[in-house]
């Protein structure tokens, strides 16, 4: 059995895939399988999948499902890997020929069962870092406290356990939306395991104009109800008094995109939520003012 998987999730992005797959084929350690999870693609997805398998040069898995949005594809992802480690690598990033050997060597000598795995750092393809690295001295840590405590912030690569990551809850799914943070899941394993750090670029990433995150406005609009779940639970986790108002403001500008008038009870802070009240009104009239143009396209 191989040891670790790469997947992902990928939706109409043909047109960009062989960045990821030439990637993979070009690492220097082939211990991988490549989790290909097509929500739903109408482009010729597929058959570029088809092609590769027949090239025989890595691993290749393939699963068609209806389209539900990332984090869905997450949950069929977890649902079916059985290697001992997993990283999502999007369709429109690629990896460094070596980051799978930095991967697990770095595991071979750091395994514990305090960790639920690792985490690196992202890269643009000029080489410049994502945001801010780690602390030159850091070899733990938990993802939601790295900007609160160590004012680390900007996009990082994990690379979880397997047998970690399959005992939390799955995604929820909002039958008329396509999007829930994926935040949920790893604060909910902040809560019971520290990640070891890897101070390299495990993943080169690139903003694509149809992405999730050059969206987030217009995602935020149109799947309040997967935000709002999501903000009840850093509400209820955060680690310092301001996240969780922040989070607070953005659950109650999202309750009033879902018209929910029982937000105040449903909340997880109830406290904090009532002083927000006037701050996610302010967001909300924010983010409907910004998202007014074709939001609902």
């Amino acid at each position: 059995m191989k040891s670790i998987t790469v997947f992902t999730p990928t939706y109409n992005r043909a047109y960009c895939l062989h960045q990821l797959y030439e990637s993979l084929v070009n690492q220097t350690n082939k211990d991988f399988i490549w989790l290909v999870i097509d929500d739903g693609s109408i482009d010729n997805t597929k058959e570029l999948i088809d092609a590769w398998q027949k090239e025989n040069k890595i691993d290749i898995e393939y699963i068609y499902k209806e389209n539900g949005g990332m984090h869905t594809g997450h949950n069929v992802a977890y649902a079916h890997i059985t290697t001992e480690l997993n990283v999502c690598i999007d369709s429109d990033d690629f990896l460094p020929s070596d980051s799978i050997d930095i991967i697990l060597n770095y595991w071979k000598e750091n395994k514990s069962e305090s960790l639920a795995g690792m985490i690196g750092l992202d890269a643009f393809k000029n080489g410049e870092i994502v945001g801010t690295p780690f602390p030159p001295d850091m070899k733990e840590c938990k993802y939601f406290e790295l900007k609160s405590r160590y004012n680390v912030v900007g996009d990082k690569k994990f690379v979880y356990r397997t047998d970690v990551i399959k005992k939390y809850p799955e995604y929820p799914v909002f039958s008329d939306e396509r999007f829930v943070p994926l935040g949920y899941k790893y604060l909910l394993i902040d809560q019971d395991y520290n990640l070891g750090v890897i101070h390299n670029v495990l993943c080169i990433v690139e903003y694509m104009p149809d992405g999730s995150s050059k969206n987030i406005f217009k995602q935020y609009r149109k799947n309040p109800k997967g935000f709002a779940f999501e903000r009840k639970i850093r509400m209820k986790y955060s680690s310092t008094l301001k996240e969780r108002f922040m989070n607070s403001i953005h659950y109650v500008s999202c309750s009033i995109f879902i018209k929910n008038a029982s937000f105040l009870s449903d909340s997880t802070n109830k406290l904090l939520t009532f002083f927000a009240i006037p701050f996610g009104i302010a967001l909300h009239l924010y983010v409907r003012y910004t998202t007014k143009t074709g939001v609902m396209k």
